[in-house]
C-alpha cells in the first residue's frame, strides 16, 4: 500500500683684550681689567717709552660706555614691559584678540540634559493605556471577547512604543529605553498572533502568548527601567502552558453501529498521534485513536464503501475533536470496500490494512482537505 508525504664652548680661555692677552711678555702685569700697571721696570725699553710715550688703551672709557649702552637698554625694556602688559588684557593688540576668538570659537557648547520628570510623565503616560488593556485579556474568555481583547492590546502596545521612540530619555534611560521600545513592537506583534480562530488546530491565545518571547522581554526592560527610578511595570496576562493531552491507542473517539465481520488494521508509522475515521456518505461510521509507532484493529465492520480520512498532530482536544498542533488532514483516494459472502464451507469477509506513512509498493494514495471537512 501507497502512503503519501503527510530551519570583534663654553668655557675655555678668557678672551684677549685688544688682541692682546692678560699677560704680556714685558713683565708688567694688570692684577685686574682696566687698571694701570703697578711698579715699573728701567731699561732701554722703559727709556724710550719715557721719550716718546705711546698712547695707551683707556679701557675705563669703554667701560662707561658699555654701561652707558646698558641703561639704555634697560630703559627701553621698561618701555615695552608695560606696553606687552596692555596688550596682553585684550584691549589692545590684534595678536591677543585672535587668540582669544579662536580660543572661545573651539570650545564645545553644553548639551542640555533632558528632565527626569518630563520623561517619566511621557512614560507612565504612554503605559497607563496598554495597562488597561491588557488586564482586559487577562480578564476576556476565550473566543470572540479574547480576540478582540487581544487586538486592542496589540495596538496600545505599538502606540506605546511609536512614543516612547520619539520621546527624547535621560542618559540613564537611553539604552534601556531603546530596548522597552523594541520588546513593546514585539508584545503587540504576538499579540495579534495569538488570535484563536476558533476552528480546528487552533492553539489556544493563552499557550500561544505563553511560547512567545516578548513578555519576557518586556518584563526584564521594565524593571531595569524602574530600578533607575522610570516605574515601567505591566500587568501582563495569564498564560497557558502547552498541553500534550493523548487517548489511549485503539480508543474510538466515536463509534458507530458495527455488526459486520469486516477487519481494519491501521498502522502509523508516522511522529504523531493520529485519528482514523471512517464515513459512509455524511454519516460518520466510526473513527479510532492510533498513536505514533503503533497500529490499531477494529473488527465488526460493516459491509459498504467508507471514504478513510486521518488526521495527525499534537495534543488532541475532545471537545474540537481535534489536535491543537502540528496537524494535517487527508483523506484516501480510493474508498474501502468492506464484503461478506457465502462460499462453500464457509463465509469470506473483508481485511483491510491501511498504514499512514509512505511504504514501499503502498497501492493507495491520499490528497490534503481542509480542516472543517474533517468528520467530527
Amino acid at each position: 500500500m501507497r502512503a503519501y508525504t503527510s530551519a570583534r664652548a663654553t668655557g675655555g680661555t678668557p678672551p684677549a683684550r685688544n688682541g692682546r692677552p692678560a699677560h704680556d711678555g714685558g713683565g708688567a702685569t694688570r692684577d685686574k681689567e682696566g687698571s694701570p700697571p703697578y711698579g715699573e721696570v728701567r731699561g732701554p725699553a722703559h727709556d724710550a717709552a719715557r721719550s716718546a710715550p705711546a698712547a695707551l688703551p683707556r679701557p675705563w672709557r669703554r667701560l662707561r660706555t658699555t654701561h652707558r649702552a646698558a641703561g639704555l637698554a634697560a630703559a627701553v625694556l621698561a618701555l615695552a614691559l608695560p606696553l606687552s602688559a596692555c596688550s596682553s588684557d585684550g584691549t589692545s593688540g590684534a595678536p591677543s584678540d585672535t587668540t582669544a576668538g579662536s580660543a572661545a570659537g573651539s570650545s564645545p557648547s553644553p548639551t542640555p540634559s533632558v528632565d527626569r520628570a518630563a520623561y517619566r510623565h511621557t512614560l507612565t503616560g504612554a503605559l497607563e493605556a496598554l495597562d488597561r488593556a491588557l488586564r482586559a485579556v487577562d480578564k476576556a474568555h476565550e473566543g470572540s471577547a479574547l480576540n478582540a481583547a487581544l487586538d486592542t492590546a496589540s495596538s496600545r502596545a505599538d502606540r506605546a512604543a511609536d512614543t516612547l521612540q520619539m520621546t527624547a530619555a535621560p542618559d540613564d534611560a537611553s539604552p534601556v529605553n531603546s530596548q522597552f521600545v523594541s520588546a513593546l513592537r514585539a508584545l503587540g506583534q504576538d499579540l495579534k498572533s495569538a488570535r484563536g480562530d476558533g476552528g480546528r488546530c487552533a492553539t489556544a491565545p493563552r499557550v500561544e502568548l505563553g511560547r512567545a518571547q516578548s513578555p519576557q522581554s518586556v518584563t526584564s526592560a521594565g524593571r531595569a527601567l524602574t530600578a533607575l527610578g522610570y516605574d515601567a511595570s505591566l500587568h501582563l496576562p495569564r498564560t497557558e502552558r502547552a498541553e500534550h493531552r493523548r487517548l489511549a491507542n485503539g480508543a474510538l473517539v466515536r463509534d458507530g453501529s458495527r455488526a459486520g465481520l469486516g477487519r481494519l488494521t491501521v498502522k502509523n508509522g508516522t511522529a504523531r498521534d493520529a485519528v482514523v475515521a471512517l464515513t459512509r456518505g455524511k454519516h460518520t461510521a466510526f473513527s479510532v485513536y492510533v498513536r505514533h509507532g503503533s497500529h490499531a484493529t477494529l473488527r465488526s465492520v460493516n459491509n459498504g464503501s467508507y471514504t478513510v480520512y486521518f488526521t495527525t498532530g499534537e495534543d488532541w482536544n475532545s471537545r474540537k475533536s481535534s489536535f491543537t498542533r502540528e496537524c494535517s488532514f487527508e483523506k484516501f483516494d480510493d474508498q474501502a470496500q468492506f464484503k461478506t459472502v457465502r462460499v462453500t464451507g464457509g463465509t469470506q469477509y473483508t481485511v483491510l490494512t491501511f498504514t499512514l506513512n509512505k511504504v514501499v509498493g503502498g497501492n493507495a494514495t491520499t490528497s490534503t482537505v481542509p480542516p472543517a471537512e474533517f468528520p467530527s
